[in-house]
């Protein structure tokens, strides 16, 4: 079985319920993975999805904030959910599907402004959060499995628009790679999208605050599609659809795409 899956920060279903419709309708994912929902899941217009096909939901939601949903052509069952460094947000959610595929969706906290945990609290989150991942991937050994998300850090130098000008703002800084390295160690996951794109500059976010984002051209690659290493070599195809940012009222972020022959 061959299925299409995607992942992106929607930055509020509700606000975007349209554009959501249109990727779903232009696109057609099998798996659609959405972050930064910003909706109780009684809020989220699931109904509009369901009469585009996608009748198969798992989710966490927070109003105002955070949340994670999937939705599914296929069928699938809900596989948990964590609280990682406790922060009581719905960052994650899983599901898994009939051929014994876990998703794994996540939205990593962002960091704050200021990459210093001793004066910024947002940032010791980020690290304690990206911590508890990697012990608990220790702990359980993932098989089987995709992670998808806006994981809030770009880690490689073709990652961003400057290596250099960007160690010290956070998504990029050293202590952030390296936490996100342990994680990815944890889990034996390999990164689909740079399996498939291992050259060049690549990016699913630029900035609202650019005037002309398309221009400037000053993004990162925060949105990340990863697989254990038993069944990374099914993945192809992957894709980041940069055209989305210019949508009209557009998330910051663009969706990236990947297919899986399971």
């Amino acid at each position: 079985m061959t299925f299409s899956l995607a992942t992106w920060n929607i930055n509020s279903i509700r606000l975007r319920e349209a554009l959501v419709s249109r990727l779903l309708a232009e696109e057609t994912p099998d798996v659609l993975c959405l972050q930064e929902c910003k909706s109780p899941v009684d809020k989220m217009p699931l109904e509009t999805f369901a009469a585009l096909g996608y009748r198969h939901v798992v989710a966490r939601g927070q109003k105002g904030y955070n949340g994670v949903a999937i939705l599914s052509k296929l069928p699938m069952v809900e596989a948990g959910a964590e609280d990682f460094a406790s922060l009581g947000h719905a960052r994650h959610v899983a599901g898994r599907l009939e051929n014994g595929i876990t998703i794994h969706n996540f939205y990593i906290p962002a960091g704050g402004d200021v990459a210093d945990r001793a004066v910024n609290e947002k940032f010791g989150q980020k690290l304690d959060y990206l911590t508890q991942m990697r012990d608990w991937l220790h702990q359980h050994r993932p098989g089987k499995s995709i992670l998808v998300g806006d994981l809030n850090i770009a880690p490689r130098e073709d990652d961003v628009w400057d290596h250099k000008k960007l160690l010290k703002v956070v998504s990029h800084t050293p202590v952030e790679v390296e936490h996100l390295a342990e994680v990815q160690d944890a889990g034996n996951w390999v990164d689909i999208t740079r399996q498939d794109l291992p050259e060049g500059r690549l990016y699913s976010w630029w900035s609202y605050r650019a005037a002309d984002w398309d221009g400037a051209d000053k993004g990162r690659r925060l949105d990340h599609v990863w697989a254990t290493r038993d069944i990374a070599q099914a993945g192809h195809s992957s894709r980041i659809l940069r055209s989305v940012r210019g949508w009209d009222q557009p998330s910051d972020h663009a969706p990236v795409f990947a297919s899986f022959d399971l």
